[in-house]
């Protein structure tokens, strides 16, 4: 029997996903059962709007819940606060970058399960991530992206303070 590789994932995303799954399994889905019941019992199915949107409904959401059980049993939480080699990038580092023309752009390093491009989360096995791992300050680094390459200096580290 295979067993399902670890996701890495901070503290925070975990919550997240635990959040998710709660509200799904506990809010929407049953609200979701009640009005399948209710176009149910209003006859024919065939026509009825409510019972087919309704189950096309309740299978995303369980497809959603079954996804989300499988990163949380899966995932390896990793604290970036608890990071010891501050100086280098890892996994939870944000990450301040200035490219050829000095344009910044600021970076997490998340779980892939985590990651919002739009929030600046990008995920711990994007290409933009796995050329920053171990650099330091100051270090130049080529991004090989479907678009062509694009050197990104390291501007500065930073992690989330221990509790």
């Amino acid at each position: 029997m295979s067993r399902a590789p670890s996701r890495f994932i901070t503290p925070s995303g975990l919550a997240a996903i635990r959040s998710e799954y709660e509200e799904l399994f506990g809010l929407d889905r049953p609200k979701l059962v009640e009005t399948i019941s209710w176009a149910a019992a209003n006859g024919d199915r065939s026509e009825n709007g409510d019972y087919i949107y309704g189950r096309k409904r309740l299978r995303e959401i369980d497809r959603r819940l079954g996804y989300l059980a499988n990163v949380m049993k899966s995932a390896k939480v990793v604290d970036p606060a608890a990071q010891e080699a501050r100086d280098q990038v890892r996994f939870g580092a944000t990450v301040e970058l200035a490219d050829e023309d000095d344009n910044r752009r600021t970076v997490t390093i998340v779980g892939d399960d985590e990651a919002d491009a739009t929030r600046g989360l990008i995920g711990w096995s994007a290409p933009l991530a796995r050329a920053l791992i171990s650099a330091r300050e100051g270090d130049e680094r080529l991004v090989r992206l479907p678009s062509g390459e694009k050197s990104w200096e390291v501007v500065s580290i930073r992690y989330p303070e221990g509790a």
